[in-house]
């Protein structure tokens, strides 16, 4: 690659060395032209204003000893021109430098100069190719009476182009063999950057750089030392939803403010950083390059997230399952020893209390949340909330129909704020949850309360911000993500997610998720607690 571009770049400045050299020699001929032609005209502007020429032409015969030859010979000599020809109105000659001519018409046309005007030109004359300049020849009397016309040499002229070409020719030689050390520097600059690569390698580094980012299913992104976008791979399209409009873009003017932004930008530094963009839950990594830009991986962390939040919930079932399978054994050795006792009626009684304890919990729920998914999710979340010695209650005021547009997300959002509530009032006497349901026309709100020890005011932001947390993190990950998740489901359907205190203390996570209800078909209205008073 270095050879190949030392030659091209001398071929280049070669070219232009040889370029502009031409470029300079044809408006020089031009001008060193132009100048003769002008010194002959003003010789024969003076020649012709010597009152000794036209009053020898009006008074004397063209003679080679005449006043008016003499006259024109001293002038020719002083300047150094080749000819000076004086004539009459007849276009004969009065004066020449061959004295045989004397006496004899021009051989060119004077035709223009007899008229009044002044020539200037290149012609072909008996003396040869000369530059030429003409004017009227006037009387005392301002009355033309003749013609000068003056010529240079033209062999003086091409003589002096000549003499310029070897000085042209030695500046560009000097300013190509400038180029061509120019040319070697930036040659060996590019060899060093390029690694000695040849053009067909550096092609094929590109094509495989190509292949791998669009074909890996990880997220890529560039960024120059500016901090602007400058790569994207589909896969980063795909994780960020952005597309080449973001090209050329700060992280701040293509996603918006967030955490994603800071740790592309680099205000956020670390290892693994866990943000979430939209429902995906990214790892992020960003790495300084050499040239003062950074390259950012990202990788799609979703389902892993929620097969750990599935792993959490099914170890809490395992251990609710392991606790009920010590009360129920319990509850046999009860019932057993009831029937050993003869006592029928009142072991018939206390199976059904068990049996009703049960069924009651799951009638309540589904009585006013005819979402088959959020019911069972409550119904199963009651049974956990037990065996940990919490009370998890669904409002009196609940009332939610089965027209739910997305309910995997409203699932997601009630698991996650009773799971923390769950969390939050473990342990404590008395512990209690308390979940309220509720439409406003297609508008589903959603409040969680608990009795724990309740979120500090200065903090009531900071709970929606990913990674932050004060449990400490699972096996499977880390935490921090599930009320920042909660937060993007409700923005993301117009709604929002807040926090507060609860009456009597603890925390309340209000839900608001506009549009969340398709319409309502015409049908009877439900009368709640009318329902409730039936069930019982």
């Amino acid at each position: 690659m270095f050879s190949q571009v030392l030659l091209m770049q001398l071929a280049v400045a070669a070219g232009v060395a040889v370029l502009a050299t031409g470029l300079f020699l044809a408006p020089l001929s031009k001008q060193l032209d132009q100048e003769a032609m002008s010194r002959a005209l003003a010789i024969a502007r003076t020649t012709a204003q010597d009152p000794q020429i036209a009053e020898g032409v009006l008074t004397t015969p063209p003679t080679r000893d005449g006043p008016v030859q003499q006259e024109a010979e001293r002038i020719r000599h002083a300047t150094d021109a080749e000819y000076i020809v004086v004539l009459d109105g007849r276009k004969i000659r009065w004066s020449h430098p061959t004295p045989s001519q004397i006496g004899r018409p021009v051989s060119t046309s004077p035709r223009a100069a007899l008229a009044g005007k002044e020539v200037m030109e290149i012609d072909q004359g008996t003396l040869g190719r000369s530059a030429r300049g003409k004017v009227p020849l006037y009387d005392s009397h301002h009355r033309i009476v003749g013609a000068v016309s003056v010529g240079i040499a033209y062999d003086s002229v091409r003589a002096r182009l000549l003499h310029a070409i070897p000085g042209l020719f030695a500046y560009a030689g000097g300013a190509l063999a400038v180029g061509a050390l120019a040319a070697w520097l930036i040659s060996r600059r590019v060899q060093r950057q390029t690694r000695d690569l040849a053009f067909s390698d550096i092609s094929a580094l590109l094509s495989e750089r190509e292949a791998m980012l669009h074909g890996i299913r990880e997220g890529v992104v560039a960024l120059d030392r500016g901090g602007r976008v400058r790569l994207l791979n589909d896969e980063a399209r795909r994780l960020l939803g952005i597309g080449d409009e973001a090209i050329g873009k700060s992280p701040d003017e293509a996603l918006g403010a967030g955490r994603t932004t800071d740790v592309l930008a680099g205000r956020v530094t670390g290892t693994d950083l866990l943000t979430v963009r939209g429902q995906r839950v990214l790892v992020a990594n960003r790495m300084p390059t050499d040239d003062g830009g950074a390259v950012a991986t990202l990788r799609d962390r979703t389902e892993l997230e929620r097969l750990g939040r599935e792993l959490d919930s099914t170890r809490g079932l395992i251990d609710a399952l392991r606790a009920q399978d010590h009360e129920h054994a319990n509850r046999m050795h009860t019932l057993l020893g009831l029937l050993e006792l003869e006592m029928y009626d009142d072991a018939v009684e206390f199976v059904g209390e068990v049996v009703g304890d049960h069924r009651a919990t799951a009638e309540q729920v589904t009585e006013k949340i005819q979402d088959p998914l959020l019911a069972a999710l409550l119904v199963g979340k009651a049974t956990v909330a037990a065996e940990r010695a919490v009370a998890l209650w669904v409002s009196e005021d609940t009332w939610l129909p089965d027209r739910l547009v997305d309910p995997r997300g409203l699932v997601t959002v009630v698991g996650n704020l009773v799971d923390n509530a769950l969390d939050a009032v473990a342990g404590t006497p008395h512990a209690r949850v308390e979940v309220e349901l509720r439409t406003e026309g297609r508008t589903a709100v959603l409040r969680v309360r608990d009795t724990g020890p309740g979120i500090p005011e200065d903090q009531r932001e900071l709970v929606f911000t990913e990674g932050w947390s004060t449990k400490k993190p699972p096996a499977h990950g880390k935490r921090g993500l599930g009320l920042s998740l909660v937060r993007r489901l409700a923005e993301r359907q117009g709604g929002g997610a807040t926090v507060g205190a609860a009456a009597g203390g603890g925390a309340e996570f209000t839900v608001v998720l506009p549009e969340a209800l398709t319409e309502a078909v015409d049908e009877a209205p439900v009368d709640v607690p009318a329902a409730e008073e039936e069930a019982r």
